[in-house]
């Protein structure tokens, strides 16, 4: 028999949380296995504060999603009763039955992660400056002209001139955004100079390998972020 639920929260608790968009369902069970709390809470900063913050020490087993390396149980994301609320119960046991089927999740920092967002908008942008790019190129193209080969940063100076008089209207504009995408790598660039001098001084030892430079070493140094979480040197690459 137990006693009040509030003396229950007191004893160790296993908690499994079924993340999602949205909301997570948690599903709380005490060192019996009994499950002493079932709830669904919005998936916010705010909302996972505040019912978090008060609890006792515990034990929280969660899936991993796309924003950590991925290594689920087969049973729970090939289970024929697969639901939210079932997913936080399976959590809740396995962690309470034996951790060691589990591994544990190691976040970046919130620093790292906001360096680390420096570059992926780097490379949005440049994906979305050079599908401008060929879009230019393939217009022109269908008119039996072409634009001047070039790199991208200089693209929008050396295209300018080369457009057809029929086209000026519809690429017109296209060239002014790839202009002003090219200012915006640019300055990316410039910051992430500075991050990596400044921060990562690692980096420089890194970029000392041919064919690497300061991108690859930077985003290397935020992926791993602490080496001394990896057993073996084989484990970095997988």
């Amino acid at each position: 028999m137990h006693n009040s639920t509030a003396d229950r929260l007191e004893e160790k608790l296993i908690v499994g949380l079924d993340l999602g968009d949205r909301y997570t369902q948690v599903c709380v069970l005490d060192e019996d296995g009994e499950i002493i709390e079932e709830a669904r809470v919005t998936t916010t900063l705010k909302a996972l504060t505040r019912r978090f913050a008060g609890m006792s020490p515990a034990r929280l087993v969660l899936e991993v999603g796309t924003h950590w390396h991925s290594c689920m149980l087969r049973f729970i994301y090939g289970s024929d009763s697969k639901s939210d609320r079932a997913d936080a119960v399976y959590l809740a046991r396995v962690g309470r039955l034996d951790p060691g089927l589990l591994s544990p999740v190691v976040h970046r920092s919130e620093t790292s992660q906001a360096d680390l967002a420096l570059l992926r908008s780097r490379e949005a942008l440049v994906r979305t400056r050079a599908n401008l790019i060929n879009h230019a190129r393939g217009t022109v193209k269908v008119f039996g002209a072409r634009l001047p080969m070039c790199s991208a940063d200089v693209f929008a100076k050396k295209a300018q001139e080369h457009v057809p008089e029929a086209l000026r209207a519809a690429l017109g504009p296209v060239v002014e955004i790839i202009s002003a995408l090219t200012a915006q790598i640019q300055g990316l660039e410039r910051r992430i100079e500075t991050l990596s001098r400044e921060s990562y001084p690692e980096t420089a030892l890194l970029a000392q390998v041919p064919g690497v430079g300061t991108l690859t070493s930077l985003a290397l140094v935020l992926t791993v972020e602490d080496p001394a979480r990896f057993a073996r040197a084989r484990a970095v690459g997988s």
